[in-house]
C-alpha cells in the first residue's frame, strides 16, 4: 500500500509542477513541496496502522 502511495505522490507533483492543480494552497508551482509533507503524513499513518496493532 505505500508503494503505491508514494507513487501516487510522486506523479502529482510532477504534474503539479507542470500545471498547478489550483487547489487551496496549492495554486503555484513552487508549492510541490507541501504534497511531500502531505505523502510524509499518509504514509507514515499507513505504516502505524498496518503494523501498529
Amino acid at each position: 500500500m505505500t508503494k503505491v502511495l508514494s507513487l501516487l505522490i510522486v506523479v502529482m507533483m510532477a504534474v503539479h509542477i507542470i500545471k498547478p492543480l489550483g487547489l487551496p494552497g496549492l495554486r503555484r508551482r513552487k508549492d510541490f513541496w507541501k504534497l511531500a509533507l502531505i505523502a510524509l503524513g499518509a504514509i507514515s499513518l499507513t505504516v502505524v496502522f498496518s503494523h501498529g496493532t
